[in-house]
């Protein structure tokens, strides 16, 4: 079977503001091991300034045409139902149906189409729940990230070893997603007077230690339910989801051009 080409794919000049949203958005979450400094910062400016460099993205991929209107109403369509998924589960021990559909769809459709949809499912998501606050930053970049990564995996895999390929990575994703929130949460969870507090100028290895306990010690109650239910998910459904974005990708023939014939028929 021939592999499904992306819906959009960045020209270099979108790649290199993607690259700089990104470097913003990791200073948001890894700062604790390299920030100087007695007062904490203000970390959700590293955040909004990235949300402003993915809009730059999105804007630049309709100016050059690499975004059509059907590629544009299918990642509505496909925000739209990620962002009804979650509250579903209400984020309850990590019962988090909306996983399994980005990563399948970030699959089908490609890196770039999978940052974008989850981008765009987080922030829908938020304003359907009300989940506004200074979490949401972290959020959407980690819900880009993993949409990114589902659609950097090899191509060339199908069937049975592309569900174990998808499966894997719907619990590897579930870990990441409990990694980064809890970066974003530890440094002002505890205070400064406990042994998993964080330190300002700290040594890097003696902060990694605390942070890498007070994970394991207060997330796995979330991270291995969310891990088992994605992968659930994607174990029973996978096949019948991906062969039906897989359809929806052929019938809509994203970004095929439109030639005219000596005939003045109008071919794709």
């Amino acid at each position: 079977m021939n592999t499904t080409p992306n819906v959009i794919s960045f020209s270099r000049r979108t790649g290199l503001t993607l690259f700089v949203a990104s470097l913003f958005s990791a200073a948001g979450f890894f700062w604790p091991f390299f920030y100087v400094g007695q007062n904490l910062p203000q970390t959700q400016l590293f955040f909004w300034v990235a949300v402003g460099f993915s809009l730059v993205v999105i804007v630049l991929q309709i100016s050059s045409q690499q975004l059509d209107a059907k590629s544009v109403a299918l990642l509505g369509v496909l925000a739209a139902l990620i962002a009804a998924l979650r509250p579903l589960g209400a984020g309850a021990v990590g019962i988090e149906p909306m996983w399994f559909v980005l990563i399948l769809s970030a699959r089908v459709f490609g890196a770039s189409f999978g940052f974008l949809l989850g981008m765009i499912s987080m922030f829908a998501s938020a304003l359907l729940t009300g989940g506004i606050g200074p979490w949401l930053g972290c959020q959407i970049f980690a819900a880009a990230w993993i949409g990114l990564l589902a659609g950097s995996l090899p191509k060339n895999v199908r069937g049975f070893k592309e569900i174990l390929l998808l499966i894997c990575f719907g619990i590897f994703a579930s870990g990441f997603f409990g990694v980064l929130m809890d970066l974003q949460f530890w440094p002002w969870a505890l205070g400064s007077n406990t042994q998993l507090s964080y330190l300002p100028n700290g040594d890097i290895s003696e902060n990694l230690s605390r942070f890498i306990t007070f994970h394991f010690a207060t997330a796995m109650a979330w991270d291995v339910p969310r891990a088992i239910f994605t992968s659930a998910l994607i174990a029973f459904t996978g096949g019948a989801v991906l062969s039906a974005l897989r359809r929806t990708h052929t019938r809509a023939a994203f970004m095929a051009p439109i030639v005219f014939n000596d005939s003045n028929e109008r071919v794709k």
